[in-house]
């Protein structure tokens, strides 16, 4: 059965996926949205012991939305066989992925030099808790670890209340993001000289580099961030207020917009009050500016004040529960969701992808594939016959 693209943009190059959880999986996400020909490489059920973590619920949700258009091999790579079947791939493959500790490529002789020597062109992403070298390089990364040690927690929350995680996985996403741009940057610096290269970055480098301004302030000016709660850090008025029957954010940061909002909510007096008079002042007095602007807002419901602030050119919007932020006109014109599966399958819906191209749009058109679906495809596709196939599933290679 011929494999049905995604796109076109990317349909001339084939991935090898090694990875696991949820970094790897974002990165290579982008690159089978736009086409690539990923193939999930994953060890045969019960060699793994952390399979659970990577495996288990292959129709739930989470999974579903992270391997939607991938094919699926089984190869156990603690056999030679299964070594050798994985090295025959990577003649013909552009990139390969993976987010084992930096140690475990060396053992199994998937290194980069390794690699390079089968193929010039190949190009190995790798991604890791904290860098293929240094003094933590041998430590796990989750997530959560990384949030705390990248400096995220010591900002996220209200003063006095402790640290406080994301409600999102922030370093993983990140760090899959920033691997899938450094693909297709040497994927296309691959065509000027022909070679392909190492491409590796980390949770940690990624975590500190997503605090980006807050990280800057503290290098160039010496100002160590703290938790705002919902205030920002170095503008005002901009944070979280009540309306008479909910919350919504308020972003009246800058002159012009300070100076548009005092007008839209008949406040023109503000603009004269010498406390307020530039943005370094309002974030002094923000205590007494924010208690005016509540007072205000507490006289009229959410949507009337996002109705007139939004016509004014001031940012303002609802907080949105979940279902409520799937329900909102404008992410339902975006296209965000899509469903997907099949006769043998249950439909799942996914997210779609962020980042659209008009002409070689990326796309959503198979869902996530069963454990080794594709085996005995994709080895047929590089050499092996139905015979070579049976022996490697006698020997539990496959």
């Amino acid at each position: 059965m011929p494999r049905i693209m995604a796109s076109h943009a990317l349909s001339r190059f084939r991935v090898l996926d090694l990875s696991r959880v949820r970094a790897g999986p974002t990165c290579v996400r982008m690159l089978a949205d736009f086409g690539a020909d990923v193939i999930r490489v994953e060890p045969p059920p019960g060699v793994d012991p952390n399979e659970a973590m990577f495996a288990a619920d292959r129709l739930g949700g989470d999974f579903q939305n992270l391997n939607r258009n991938k094919r699926s091999l089984t190869l156990n790579l603690k056999k030679p066989e299964g070594l050798a079947v994985f090295k025959r791939l990577v003649k013909d493959a552009d990139v390969v992925v993976e987010n084992w500790r930096p140690d475990v490529k060396q053992r199994l002789g998937l290194d980069y030099e390794s690699l390079s020597a089968i193929n010039p062109r190949i190009i190995l992403a790798s991604i890791s808790g904290f860098g293929q070298s240094g003094p933590y390089a041998w430590r796990p990364g989750f997530d959560q670890i990384v949030q705390g040690m990248g400096g995220l927690m010591s900002v996220t929350g209200f003063p006095e209340q402790g640290p406080v995680r994301a409600g999102l996985a922030v370093a993983d996403s990140s760090a899959g993001l920033y691997a899938a741009l450094g693909i297709f940057i040497a994927l296309l610096e691959r065509e000027v000289s022909g070679k392909g290269q190492w491409v590796h970055t980390s949770l940690i480098h990624t975590m500190v580099a997503m605090m980006d301004f807050q990280a800057a302030r503290y290098l160039n000016e010496g100002d160590v961030p703290q938790q705002a709660g919902n205030d920002h850090p170095t503008s005002s008025p901009m944070g979280l207020f009540e309306a008479a029957d909910g919350r919504f954010n308020l972003g009246a940061s800058g002159e012009g917009n300070w100076r548009r909002f005092c007008v839209a909510v008949g406040q023109e007096a503000w603009l004269d009050d010498p406390e307020f008079a530039n943005e370094k002042l309002r974030v002094k007095n923000r205590t007494r500016l924010n208690a005016q602007i509540q007072a205000l807002f507490r006289s009229q419901p959410v949507a009337h004040w996002v109705e007139i602030l939004n016509r004014a050119g001031v940012p303002a919007g609802p907080v949105y529960s979940v279902p409520e932020m799937f329900d909102d006109p404008q992410v339902r014109h975006l296209g965000v969701v899509k469903a997907v599966g099949g006769a043998q399958q249950a439909l799942r819906h996914v997210l779609t992808q962020p980042v659209r191209l008009e002409r070689t749009a990326g796309e959503v058109v198979a869902p996530a594939p069963g454990w080794g679906e594709h085996t005995e495809e994709i080895l047929g596709e590089i050499g092996y016959s139905g015979e070579q196939v049976r022996a490697l599933r006698e020997q539990e290679v496959v």
